[in-house]
Formats: structure tokens, C-alpha cells, sequence
């Protein structure tokens, strides 16, 4: 198995997006990407791709179980990027991490009074530091969905998270009242795997970095 690559990607927008990126680096999943399988093997005899839940994908990477994977920078930023190379910023899956709050909250005012601010986010340690380089006292309170529900019902005054199109903000009446950081999908790859495999990783990078400029 020691020439054996394996790719972990997640479900959902990275999968889709990944796609044709793969089709450009020569590689064919042998199955739907909607299989309960999650193991898929590829046209590639030595390549097989390994569906994760996106929150997983640097721990599949850093631990050797895949070689290669594919995630958003937020999930990176969380796992905190030990024992992972990245090499490529493949440009698809963008989007933003913002902080938003309710319409009419005054968040300008709550900061300028130096407020301890509640805010609901599965991006905890990404909140941490944000709120901290702004010298911003927060409660944090963990979630793992329905974010916008929060300030809501009135168990946070704000929310980090991701947002596209912003469309479910607004039908929430929430406001964007700050920009953390753009996100999009980056190519990772297992450290120790670069320096003992590199023979059979470095033109799998090659063909990621050629197929997303072609793609952009």
C-alpha cells in the first residue's frame, strides 16, 4: 500500500467543486459522489478518493490516513494546520467569515462601551482570536448549526460564520457588521508523506496547481 494515494474530500460544495478539478488532473471517481460509499476508487489504479465529513479532512491528512486532501480555510484555521503542507489555494468554495448581529443592534456602540459581548459560533478558536486582536471581551457560546437562530431568540448578540450569498442572513434579519477573513479551498498534503512519497504526490500537486488555473 506504500504507493497507494489516497484523497480525502468532503461532501457538499467541495466535493461538487472539486470535480472538475479532478476530470483537469486526469481523475475519474468510479462512483456518484451522492454513494453511501466512502471509499471510491478512481480511474487511476493507485488513487482512490475518501469522502469525510469536512471538519475531519486536516485530521484524515495530518494522521497519515490520506495523503491529499481538500478543505475550506476556516476548517484549517480551526484544526490549526499541524503536520499539514499547503501548497495550493485552489480558489473554489469561497466565501466569507463575517460576524453579524440582529438589525438595529448596536454593535459599534457595544464595542465603544467596551461590552461583553455573547457569540454563538462553531468557529471558536477563529472568534477567539478575532475578538482578541480587537481587545473585544466575549463570552463564546459553541454551535454546530442554525446559527442565525441565535441572536434570534436572544442567546447571543452576534454570530461568526460563513456566508455566500447572505441570503439566509436576511430572512433572519441579521446585518453583517464585520469581515474576519475570505475563505476558500485549499489543497493539504501529509508533511511526512512530501518527504518519503514525493515521487507520486508532487505531479498530483502539479496537475491541482495547473487544472485551478485553468479553471479560474
Amino acid at each position: 500500500m506504500s504507493d497507494f494515494i489516497s484523497i480525502a474530500l468532503s461532501k457538499g460544495r467541495i466535493f461538487d467543486e472539486t470535480a472538475p478539478l479532478l476530470a483537469r488532473a486526469g481523475l475519474t471517481p468510479h462512483e456518484d459522489p451522492d454513494t453511501r460509499k466512502l471509499v471510491i476508487d478512481t480511474n487511476r489504479k493507485d488513487v482512490r478518493l475518501i469522502i469525510v465529513r469536512a471538519s475531519d479532512t486536516p485530521t484524515y491528512v495530518q494522521h497519515g490516513a490520506a495523503q491529499l486532501g481538500i478543505a475550506g480555510h476556516d476548517v484549517l484555521h480551526e484544526h490549526g494546520g499541524a503536520g499539514l503542507y499547503q501548497p495550493l489555494d485552489l480558489r473554489i468554495a469561497a466565501c466569507r467569515m463575517i460576524v453579524a448581529v440582529r438589525k438595529g443592534f448596536d454593535y459599534s456602540g457595544a464595542i465603544r462601551r467596551g461590552a461583553r459581548l455573547r457569540v454563538a459560533t462553531k468557529y471558536v478558536r477563529t472568534a477567539r482570536e478575532h475578538f482578541a486582536k480587537k481587545a473585544v471581551h466575549v463570552d463564546l457560546i459553541k454551535l454546530y448549526g442554525s446559527m442565525e437562530l441565535a441572536p434570534v431568540v436572544g442567546l447571543a448578540d452576534a454570530i461568526v460564520d460563513l456566508v455566500s450569498s447572505g441570503s439566509t442572513l436576511k430572512a433572519n434579519d441579521l446585518v453583517v457588521v464585520e469581515e474576519v477573513m475570505p475563505v476558500s479551498a485549499r489543497l493539504i498534503v501529509n508533511q511526512a508523506a512530501l518527504k518519503t512519497r514525493r515521487h507520486l504526490l508532487q505531479p498530483m500537486i502539479e496537475a491541482f496547481a495547473e487544472a485551478s488555473v485553468s479553471t479560474s
